[in-house]
């Protein structure tokens, strides 16, 4: 099994949780279903198959009839994210997220759906809007063969659990690559000491975008020094980032907290490019009693807009971290007509940040 950037000595700012990840905010729930088979020569509908599924449930399966205050942003918007208008309107995440490739994507909104129907999940309201987002796998993947179905979104979100979290080629991060270098999924969590109270902030991303000679760990030009065995040899794919916290924000402050996710991106090297659609999610699970209310006079607690700076920072950092663990985790995948992306190799990248001064 690879290491994380943080077993690796890697000099990451800030103080993660338990798991460093985002379940380190209590009551998040992960489930991953991850479909691998077949090798060679594409063949539509056949394979090979490198996909997958991720499922994130905000307040955990015994509490997802709750909604969460959230805010929506997006860097660029080359991508999809389903159910973001009615965040945009409402200021509240209301489902279940799920996270898979671009061709598969509305088969996950609709078994979002099934499964809040089946489990008598419900808001009070007899509809529902799931937060459904995607990139490209493309490279790797039989992407037109339509190969995750709606069993395997409804085993993801059975499956979702507290703890630790799998990371690189996993889930929906199967196929991905970033930098031209396989990836997939990561996260990390930062705790901060905020107003006289202690919080947690953790980010999950599906990472899969960036040219290979932007990029940077911890301010090295990692990958202008290793230029072999690009896949892609351009910029191609989309990020997707789920931001969560147990401080109490509103949903303006929230959308605030999305918008600092470019920045823990351009740490690595990235610039937004046109082809990436770069869209990110920010929620609170503060506040639970006040959202299980469906009616009269709500009462919330807000931080005040002055003392979100170490979330801001917690943000950046949290994002920065999890993007390198995707890579860093995953290991060289060999997918469809033999295309294959390279790991990202520990010993180059630990020899150039010592040569550097890093580590």
């Amino acid at each position: 099994m690879r290491k994380r950037g943080r077993e690796l000595g890697l000099p990451f700012a800030g103080t993660p949780g338990l798991h460093n990840a985002i379940t380190d905010v209590a009551g998040i729930e992960v489930g991953q279903v991850t479909l691998i088979s077949g090798e060679g020569p594409l063949t539509p509908g056949m394979g090979p198959v490198r996909t997958g599924v991720t499922a994130i449930l905000p307040r955990g399966r015994s509490k997802a009839h709750v909604p969460c205050a959230a805010g929506f942003y997006a860097l660029n918007g080359n991508g999809e994210m389903t159910g973001t208008v009615w965040i945009e309107e409402s200021g509240e995440l209301q489902t279940p997220i799920t996270i898979t490739n671009t061709h598969s994507c509305g088969v996950t909104r609709d078994a979002t759906i099934r499964w809040l129907i089946a489990r008598g999940v419900g808001t009070g309201q007899d509809w529902g809007l799931p937060v459904a987002a995607e990139t490209y796998d493309g490279d790797l993947n039989d992407i037109n063969g339509f190969h995750v179905t709606a069993e395997h979104t409804l085993a993801a979100l059975d499956g979702a659990r507290a703890g630790p979290v799998a990371m690189g080629s996993v889930g929906g991060g199967t196929g991905m690559l970033t930098y031209d270098f396989k990836a997939g999924n990561g996260s990390s969590s930062r705790i901060v000491d905020i107003a006289g109270g202690r919080h947690t902030l953790g980010v999950f991303v599906q990472s899969n975008f960036g040219r290979r000679e932007d990029f940077t760990v911890l301010g090295v030009p990692v990958g202008r020094h290793i230029l072999n065995g690009k896949l892609r040899g351009r910029e191609q794919g989309s990020v997707i980032a789920i931001v969560a916290t147990d401080a109490p924000l509103m949903a303006h402050q929230l959308k605030r907290l999305a918008r600092r996710v470019p920045l823990g991106l351009a740490r690595t090297g990235t610039v937004g490019n046109n082809s990436s659609g770069d869209i990110f999610l920010a929620f609170s699970t503060a506040n639970e009693q006040a959202f299980a209310q469906r009616s009269g006079r709500l009462h919330m607690e807000a931080l005040s807009n002055a003392d979100l700076d170490l979330l801001f920072m917690a943000a950046v950092e949290a994002t920065e971290e999890a993007v390198i663990d995707s890579m860093l985790c995953a290991e060289t995948m060999v997918g469809r007509d033999g295309n294959t992306a390279m790991a990202l190799p520990v010993e180059e990248l630990i020899a150039l940040m010592q040569r550097y001064g890093r580590m």
